[in-house]
């Protein structure tokens, strides 16, 4: 997109590979109703823009626009998102038997959550197809990183959100002008009425994978992988899923990078991690039982916002992924998942998220199972800052003292 002219040629189905096309508003596929995935000239790509192109450009997710789905790189609505740090955390690796464990602190984005990058090439496609008002169910996060894309875009944004959600990202959806409404019920029941919302007035359905967009800018996690990597990919991948579309980002990301040659085909290929909560792990069950896709969880229950997904629409493609990469789908409960928010805080400094702290319990569980080797290679990705889960943070309570009194040693 050097030229200020798109690569992409063509929307696709992910379940049927019916065609669609990209150059008018599209959602869900009109033959079988799968997603559809955004697929671009790779052929072009690889002939016109070798990596080292990306050494003058600014460190942000829009340095890697030719894979990147806007009609104009000029038309990006940004807040500064990308380029989250990835770096080692050795105290915590010993104590979970790592040699190398590394975290891509994805907290550190603009409204604090991986949600950010979707919602940035979400909301910047949206405003190029003349959209005015969009509409999305959330269970948290995505509500206030669509919000504030939608501020900064001119685009007014509607939120429906489980009354559960922390209260923190309702306040956080509102400070951006968004118009929240909370539901009793899980996202599920948010999502069917944002449907009736939308068919009755004509808004643009954001909710996870019903736009083919929202993927684009997840899938800039793995594009930074590599490149902080030196273009190399680690052994394992250990990403919280609730509805999976970072996950999926990543594979078709590495898949895009091989194509245009900035990976090499003899890089290895990671194997993915699939972590979610013991009280709704959908994913999980699916592929414990062989099956290609997962049946709607009752009851979602978990102190993990970002997890409560009782039915993901690409969790077909997540089993398939998990299949393909020789990877697992694991569950923690509530109580692992808080005891381990404490131990990264205590061994690291990091203020991790209880999704985030749900991956790094996965890898302790499978480093005793002997799935993950000792020497290999680790990325655990922490979606989202521990400020947004204030009720869940770990620690003991403080101690009152008076002026004139003298602190204990301990």
């Amino acid at each position: 997109m050097s030229d200020g002219s798109s690569f992409v040629t063509h929307l696709e189905c992910a379940r049927c590979g019916a065609r669609a096309d990209h150059t008018k508003e599209a959602h869900l596929c009109p033959a079988c109703g799968g997603p559809l995935l955004v697929r671009y000239d790779l052929e072009r790509i690889a002939a016109r823009a070798r990596r080292d192109v990306l050494s003058d450009r600014a460190s942000s997710l829009w340095r890697y626009r030719e894979l990147l789905p806007l009609d104009d790189a000029a038309h990006a609505v940004s807040l500064g998102e990308g380029s989250t740090p990835l770096f080692e955390l050795p105290t915590l690796g010993r104590k979970l038997g790592l040699r190398r464990l590394m975290v891509k602190d994805e907290g550190l984005l603009p409204s604090g959550s991986f949600k950010a990058r979707g919602a940035a090439v979400g909301v910047s496609r949206a405003r190029e197809l003349g959209v005015t008002t969009i509409a999305l169910p959330t269970a948290g996060n995505a509500g206030s990183a669509w919000a504030a894309y939608g501020a900064r875009a001119g685009i007014d944004v509607v939120v429906v959100m489980p009354a559960e959600t922390p209260e923190v990202i309702q306040r956080e959806c509102a400070s951006y002008g968004a118009r929240v409404y909370l539901v009793d019920g899980s996202i599920a029941d948010a999502g069917a009425i944002v449907k009736r919302a939308v068919a009755e007035h004509g808004w643009y359905d954001a909710s996870t994978l019903k736009e083919p967009y929202r993927i684009e800018g997840k899938k800039t996690m793995g594009f930074e992988l590599a490149e902080q990597l030196g273009w190399h990919l680690p052994d394992v991948i250990v990403y919280p899923t609730g509805g999976g579309v970072g996950l999926i980002g990543m594979w078709k990301a590495f898949d895009e990078l091989r194509a245009v040659g900035w990976l090499g085909e003899s890089e290895k290929r990671p194997r993915f991690v699939s972590v979610q909560a013991a009280g709704c792990a959908p994913i999980v069950k699916a592929f414990r039982e062989g099956k290609e896709e997962g049946d709607a969880w009752r009851d979602p229950t978990t102190v993990a916002a970002g997890l409560r997904v009782p039915k993901a629409l690409g969790d077909f493609l997540v089993l398939r992924i998990l299949r393909a990469s020789h990877g697992v789908a694991v569950d923690v409960t509530d109580d692992r998942i808080l005891d381990m928010m404490r131990t990264v805080g205590v061994s690291e400094g990091l203020l991790a998220c209880p999704e985030g702290a749900a991956a790094f319990e996965a890898v302790l569980q499978l480093r005793r199972m002997g799935t993950i080797a000792e020497h290999e290679e680790v990325v655990v990705y922490n979606t989202g800052t521990g400020m947004k889960y204030v009720e869940q943070l770990q620690g003991d309570p403080p101690r009152r003292i008076g002026k004139d009194e003298l602190m204990p040693r301990a």
